[in-house]
This record gives C-alpha cells, structure tokens and sequence, in this order.
C-alpha cells in the first residue's frame, strides 16, 4: 500500500503537471484566436499544405462567380504523369472554406500525387460574387473541368472528380447534365437523399420541421443584405455532439497539450474560417435538397434541363461510413433504390455504381483521416482505371490485407487487396433498419415548408429587405458566437502578455505526472463522466426532437392535412419494370449475334454472376492479356484488344445486357459464337484467367468444370491449363514494373 508520503508526492507531481497543462491549453486557445484573426487578414485563402498555381478564376468569367481553378504542384521528389488519368477535388461550400481535400500530406490530394496523377483543386473565395447562382457556379466548374481536359490529351479518359461532402451532389447535379465532361466520380461523404437514415443515427434531419421548413434560412440572408453566413451551418454541425463541442475536444487538447497543439491549431484554422453565400443559393439548396429532396425526386430543373440522375454516365464511387451521422450510408445510396429501383436497370442504362462503406469513421474522418486517405483513397485512385473497365452493374468495394500467396497477388502492389462484389437494390434496402417510415413525415414537412416560404415571400421579405443591408449583416457576422470565442481569447485580450509569458516559463520547467499518477487517472475518470453526461443530455434532446416532429408532423398531425406525397419507391420500381422489360426484350435481339470477344465477354460476366467477386488483380490481368494477346482481334468485328476503351464499354454493355436478361439462351448461344474447339478453349481460357477460376475447372468433378464440358464439349483440365499459362507470362512481366518503388516522397 503506498504511504502518506507517496500520496503527497503524486499529489504535488499531478498539481503542477495540470497547472502547466493548463497554462498551455490557455495558450493554445490565446493562438488559435490569433490564427483565426490572421486567416482572416489573409482573404481566407484555401488551406491546402501543397503549392499550387491559380489556372481560372471565376470571376473573369461570363456568369462570373467566386470559384477558382487551381493546378497542384508535387512536392519536391515527386513526379506526376501527364499521360495519367487527371484528377480533381472539390471541397464542400457548408459554412467553412476550401482545403479539406488537401488538409496534410496524408489525404486525397496528398495519395493522388503519389499514384503519380496530374491533380486540380476547385476553390472558392470567403465572399460570393454579387447576384451568384448555383447555376453561375456550376457553369464555372464545367468549365474548369474542360480546362483540365484539354490539359491532358493524352490520358486514358476524362478527368476522374472528387466530390467531397456537399460538393458531392454538386457533381452528380452537374454530370447528369453534362454526361460527357467526366471519367469516374467519387462522391466522399456525400448525401443525395436527404430524407433517408433512421432517428437514431442522424437526427439532425429533423431540424428542418422543427423550424418550419426553409423560411429562416431566407430571413436570414434577407436581414444581412443578400448574405447567409455559414457560421450557422457550423453551429449546426456543433450542436449534434455536445459532449465533443463543449468538452471532448478541449479536454483532449488539455491532457494532450505537449504534443497537440499543431493539429489542434491546424484543424481550427479550418474549422474556424466561415464563408458566406447569396440568399438565392442558400434557398436553393435548403429548397431542393435539405427540406425538398428534389434532386433524388429529379424536380430540380437547371435552364430547362430537368436534373435526372438516371442521365449520369460516368461510373460512380460512392464512399460513406456507419459513424457518419451527418451523410450516413442510407442518404448516400437510397437515390439509387428511387432512381433505378433495381440493379438490372442499371445494366440496361449500362451503369456502374460502386460503394464503399466504412464501420466506424466520422463524417469528417473521410476527409481528413490519415488513416482512412492511405487505405480507402489510396486504393481508390490506384483501382480508378478498372473501376472505368468493370461491368455494368451495382458493386460493393472491398479492402483487405493482402495476402502475398495468393493468386496473382503480385499484380497487387503495396498492403492490400481489392475486390468487387456484386450486389442488388435489395441490399440498399438491408441498410435501412427503420425501412424508411419516416420518409412520409418529411413530405409533410416539405410541404408545409413551401407554404411557409410562399407566406415569408408574400408578406414578410419585402419588410425584412427593406430593413436588412450589408453592414447589419456584417454587425451580425461578427456577434455570431462562433467568432466572438476566437476573439475572446486572442492578442486582443488584455490578458494575452501574461499567457504567454507564463506559457512560456512553463515550457521551460515542464515537468509531467507519470501515466499511472492516481491522480491522472481520477481526473481520467471525471472527463468520462462529463463526457458521457453531455451525451445523455444530447440524445435527450435528440430524442424530444424527433417525437415533437413526429407528433406535430405525423398522420395525427399536419399528415392529416397535407399527406405524404407519391411514395419514391414506386416511381423506382415503376421505372425499373419498363427497364426490365425492354432490356428482355434487346437481349432476345441479340442473343445470337457476335464473335470470339462477345463470347469472351459473355463468358466472363456469366462467371462473374456466378461467383459474385471479381478480383482488382483479375480485372489488372484482363487489361495485360488484352494488350498481350492481339490473336482476340482476327475479326474486325471482334477488336476487343485493339480497340479504345469506348468500343470495350459498348461490347461490355452489350453482353452485360443479355447476360442479366436472357442468361439462359446467352449460355446456349455460345457455341454459335465459337464455332472451333480451339476458339473455345481460347475463349474459356481468357475468361477464366481474369476470374482466376483455374482451381475450379482443374477438378473435372467441379460444378464448372461440369458446366462447361456439357455446355462447349471442352476439356476443363486443359482449359485450366491454358489459363494459367496466359496468366504467368503476363503477371510476370507485370510484377517488375509493379515491384518498383512508387514514386513517394517520405513524410515526416
């Protein structure tokens, strides 16, 4: 048992350690008030940690805007390849500036350049251009994404766009317009229904009824001259978790304080820097998107083009996570249960959708976290290409460890392995545990919504615009208390000379507690208890919200009176039954036509549906036997290995088509496809190595094996023979030019 005096001496040892924790985590906050203030006198420029260069700004544009396109230059001892994919980033517009994409070495900009691809930055200024539109900003980033384009002649597509966050429905918006001025999308984090998620999970969709739709944020901008200010969106942001606005984060940079402040100060600085937008942007989005979730509904129209997701091309990556309760899973993927209502209508439009979920990161996690930008993203970028490659259809991207014995595994570089499983709407489904009953509590909500603005719009604005202007509004900006907590504790405090001094002889004479001091660990404790507190206080509130909204919204409610509009689920399923009877129908058609690369391919996709995986590896020795193996293009027709990439997409999409719709006769047709044995064993061979089927078709007593000896009368043994020596050759040459050092530049 320890004595009097050991309990002295911790005590003495714990009372100066959290003094002088104290006085630094006071100095701390004294300079994040004097970053905030700095960042402010800078014009609030983009915080990306790479040097860049300013190619467009938007202001010189015809529609002019406050966006800018910037080219990012790689760090000193990194190359990038203009031949290479290019690839663009856009951060969200949600109340804080530019720069999360690119926020430390580790993140999207950061892994991107050390895959060796030519990367842009689509910025924004803190202040809109006087009369801005969303339609004005969609135009300027058109425009800059051609500008990249044009660039890069030489690279194997359009330029793949990233969009973070609320820049995500951004680029969907823009590319179901603009279908020919993109390669693959990422949407990061991104919501696309807004209705969707469960009561426990993102509460903060309720926030809309609670406030009588989107009229305030209208009076708002109204009352500041024309300017929202997203320090309200930030407020938002902070009020969903109570414990790690008022107390987490604070304490954590308190017990942590020697080794925590530069990223404290970093991540502030960010956090801290408030932009604003015009009255007619801030409507549009809460309209159409936070209260209206038109955009899902395809109700928004943009110079008479009505915004219709089903028109987006481009092969999308759609990445989100379980501990995200701002975009959970559910409002980044219900739009393709509404919008397609099955995973065969994707096949018929000739669409590839592929999501990732992550278990546990939060929403800003996706984006900053070092951890989540070397696994997801990395291998993101390095599977973009066979991404573009993989069939129509709907995909779940999986990460693993890889395995250095597997199969192949050489065409595989760095720590993982990637694989794509099939999936179905059915699964979208799976991930709403609440099966999505509240969705006709939020129609009521919009519709009350709209008819509260049209009374704000009638009676109330013209009074508020003739009483706000724009220094009431920069009167209100600066008593937000968001701000006044930076300038509170800044050089501007009278009190600023002593913290700093004192921190300053406290960084000459640290002396810290030993990680087991009782005394560390009762304060431990107290922090906890605080924490957990402030949680229960935070689901309290959560929970009155959601029953006060059901109650005032729900069929007892104003439901009685204004019921939920047509159920989106049923225009889906509508849609995808006409999809699917037409896309029976073309299969039929076109059941018998083709040569050796349809069969290839016919083959190929019936494995696929089959096993319900393909491999990154597989997909990466596709590629290498296609260039390899120029036998595949004795028919002019069947110029699978010769051909562009587009003339591959088309083939793909055809025999994805009949295999989805006429599975059964696409099998039976084949020997008409593939009139010699030779070109069957050939056809079988290619296929298998790209499924890395091998070990099935080597056991004659295999279901496959069987399959395919009664279907084409060949010798599964020998095709499986065949198959491994197509496969060795071309991952072996593949394995010196994949072994070699990346082109990485060592980070501290």
């Amino acid at each position: 048992m320890p004595g009097t005096s050991d309990w002295i001496h911790d005590w003495q040892t714990y009372a100066t350690d959290a003094w002088q924790r104290g006085v630094l985590t006071l100095d701390t906050l004294r300079e994040r008030g004097n970053v905030f203030i700095d960042h402010l006198h800078a014009g609030k420029p983009a915080l990306l940690k790479f040097e860049h260069e300013l190619l467009l700004d938007g202001r010189d544009l015809a529609q002019p805007c406050n966006y800018a396109l910037l080219r990012i230059l790689p760090p000193d001892g990194e190359v990038v390849d203009p031949k290479r994919r290019p690839i663009v980033v856009i951060d969200p517009r949600a109340g804080h500036g530019p720069g999360i994409g690119g926020f430390k070495p580790d993140s999207e900009i950061g892994v991107a350049l050390r895959a060796g691809h030519p990367v842009y930055f689509i910025t924004f200024e803190p202040e809109p251009v006087e009369g801005q539109t969303l339609l004005d900003v969609a135009r300027a980033e058109a425009q800059f994404i051609e500008e990249v384009a044009r660039r890069h002649p030489k690279a194997p597509g359009l330029p793949a766009v990233i969009g973070n966050c609320q820049a995500g429905w951004a680029v969907a918006a823009l590319a179901a317009v603009r279908n020919d001025l993109m390669g693959p999308i990422v949407l990061n984090g991104a919501p696309l229904s807004y209705w969707a998620g469960s009561p426990e999970q993102n509460p903060m969709r309720y926030a809309g009824g609670a406030l009588g739709g989107a009229w305030l944020s209208a009076f708002s901008a109204d009352l500041s001259g024309d300017r929202f200010d997203g320090a309200h969106l930030v407020s938002n942001f902070e009020n969903l978790n109570l414990a790690n606005t008022w107390w987490d984060k604070y304490y954590h940079l308190y017990a942590n304080v020697d080794g925590e402040r530069e990223r404290f100060l970093d991540f502030e600085r960010w956090w801290g820097g408030y932009f604003r937008m015009t009255g007619e942007e801030i409507e549009a989005i809460v309209e159409n998107l936070f209260i209206g979730n038109r955009l899902a509904r395809g109700e928004i129209e943009m110079e008479g083009y009505r915004l219709d997701l089903r028109q987006i091309s481009a092969p999308m990556v759609i990445f989100a996570s379980w501990g995200d309760n701002i975009t959970p899973p559910q409002q980044a993927l219900d739009w393709i249960i509404d919008v397609w209502g099955s995973e065969k209508a994707l096949v018929k439009a000739g669409r590839t959708i592929v999501y990732m979920l992550h278990p546990r990161i939060g929403h800003l996690g996706i984006f900053v976290g070092g951890a989540v930008a070397r696994r997801e993203h990395e291998q993101i970028f390095d599977t973009l290409e066979q991404i573009v490659a993989l069939p129509p259809g709907l995909y779940e991207m999986k990460i693993d460890a890889r395995d250095p014995d597997a199969a192949l595994a050489a065409l595989e570089s760095g720590d993982y392995s990637v694989s794509f499983e099939t999936r179905t709407v059915d699964d979208l489904r799976a991930l709403n545990p609440e099966c999505r009953r509240d969705e006709a509590l939020f129609s009521t909500i919009a519709q009350v919504s709209e008819a509260n603005m049209r009374r704000y719009r009638q009676w109330l604005q013209p009074a508020v615009r003739a009483i706000g202007n724009k220094p009431l509004g920069e009167w209100l900006r600066w008593m937000h208390p968001l701000r006044q907590q930076h300038l509170a504790l800044s050089d501007l405090h009278p009190w600023a000379p002593w913290i700093k001094h004192a921190a300053d002889g406290v960084r000459a004479r640290r002396q810290l507690a030993e990680p087991d001091n009782p005394w560390l660990k009762w304060e431990q404790l107290g922090s906890r208890v605080i924490s957990e507190s402030l949680d229960r206080v935070g689901h309290q509130r959560d929970t009155t919200l959601v029953h006060w909204v059901e109650a005032v919204y729900g069929p007892a409610g104003l439901g009685a009176w204004l019921p939920p509009r047509e159920d989106d689920r049923a225009s889906g399923q509508a849609h995808a039954l006409a999809d699917e009877r037409e896309g029976r129908r073309v299969a039929l058609e076109q059941v018998h036509q083709g040569g050796f690369a349809d069969a290839v391919c016919r083959i190929l996709l019936a494995g696929l549906a089959h096993r319900g995986v393909l491999q990154r590896r597989g997909l990466i020795l596709g590629q290498l036997l296609a260039d390899a193996h120029r036998r595949m293009a004795a028919e002019a027709e069947d110029a699978v290995a010769a051909a562009p990439a587009e003339d591959w997409a088309t083939l793909l999409h055809r025999q994805a088509l009949i295999v989805t719709f006429a599975p059964d006769e696409a099998m039976a047709a084949l020997p008409d496809l593939l009139p010699t044995l030779e070109d069957r064993e050939q056809a079988l061979a290619l296929a298998s190595a790209v499924l890395m089927a091998e070990s099935e078709l080597a056991d004659p007593n295999s279901p496959a094996a069987r399959y395919v000896h009664e279907l084409l009368h060949v010798d599964p043994v020998r095709v499986a023979d065949m198959a491994l020596a197509l496969s060795a050759p071309a991952a072996a040459a593949a394995t010196v030019s994949i072994a070699a050092p990346r082109r990485r530049k060592a980070v501290a």
